[in-house]
């Protein structure tokens, strides 16, 4: 299994050698240690600080994120890594999503209700909206696409679905509405609709990277794994240099058994995401 040097961990997660190093001396995570005493971490050590990162930026606190993310890894069977669930922030509450269900590491309680902003939002590249003279023509679907975006930016779910939606009556071929009503969806838990928009959007146009990467999510939060790698394969085609893309194909990976896909990935990951820096 490849194993990551305290400065690769540091500079792939966005964080200080110093704070690594710490995160291992208070048992958070278990590295090796090299006979010269240098920390080597594991794969799952990887995840488990990549998560801890994106966790504090939510406002949660290192110390009961530390907790929570503790609590995961020791609910979790022997043979299962951190990696093989989604630890996510909602409404200032942790939750852990397996499959079709979700819990909360905190208080051991089962939710069914589940509610949470998972993937990454479609880019739209709609054209601007029609202008007659003073006139703005609004029963277009590239009108409603916009105004589904600007209700969507301004958190109104609700006015941003109906918009996509009319967008969709006006145009069933409008790609980027179809991913963003099934983003929409998808975060709201309708799975299979979410699933069919994707598809959808993505018969239309097969190569659209962010389609096949948002039906890659939807099939893992369904179980579905071998269908999501695929779908993370794809989108990694359509782009390569999608960041996420190559880290959930990792992640997979990992938990397949193939290290050494796995590796790959994840290294291009690190090397995209040194680029974004």
């Amino acid at each position: 299994m490849r194993a990551f040097s305290t400065r690769e961990v540091a500079d792939l997660i966005g964080e200080s050698q110093a704070r690594v190093r710490s995160a291992a001396r208070a048992g958070f995570v278990a590295p090796l240690k090299t006979p010269q005493g240098h920390y080597r971490f594991s794969f799952q050590d990887l995840v488990l600080l990549r998560s801890t990162k994106a966790l504090e930026q939510q406002n949660l606190g290192v110390r009961r994120t530390w907790r929570a993310l503790r609590a995961v890894r020791e609910a979790l069977p022997a043979n299962r890594p951190l990696s093989s669930v989604r630890v996510l922030a909602v409404n200032n509450r942790l939750l852990v999503r397996e499959n079709n269900t979700s819990w909360e590491p905190e208080s051991k309680q089962t939710l069914f209700d589940f509610v949470a902003e998972a993937v990454p939002p479609a880019t739209g590249s709609a054209s601007n909206t029609p202008i007659l003279g003073n006139v703005v023509v609004v029963n277009t679907a590239d009108y409603w696409f916009t105004r589904g975006l600007r209700m969507d930016r301004a958190d109104t779910l609700a006015e941003a679905e109906t918009a996509y939606r009319k967008a969709l009556e006006l145009e069933p071929e409008h790609v980027n509405a179809q991913i963003n009503l099934g983003r929409l969806l998808h975060t709201a838990g309708g799975y299979a609709q979410a699933e069919a928009l994707y598809r959808r959007a993505l018969d239309l146009q097969p190569d659209h990277a962010v389609a096949a990467f948002n039906l890659g999510v939807v099939l893992e939060d369904q179980g579905i794994l071998d269908a999501a790698l695929n779908s993370y394969e794809r989108a990694v085609r359509a782009d390569p240099k999608l960041p996420d893309a190559h880290y959930n194909l990792a992640r997979l990976l990992e938990y397949r058994g193939d290290q050494a896909l796995a590796s790959r990935h994840l290294a291009r990951f690190r090397a995209l995401s040194r680029d974004d820096h």
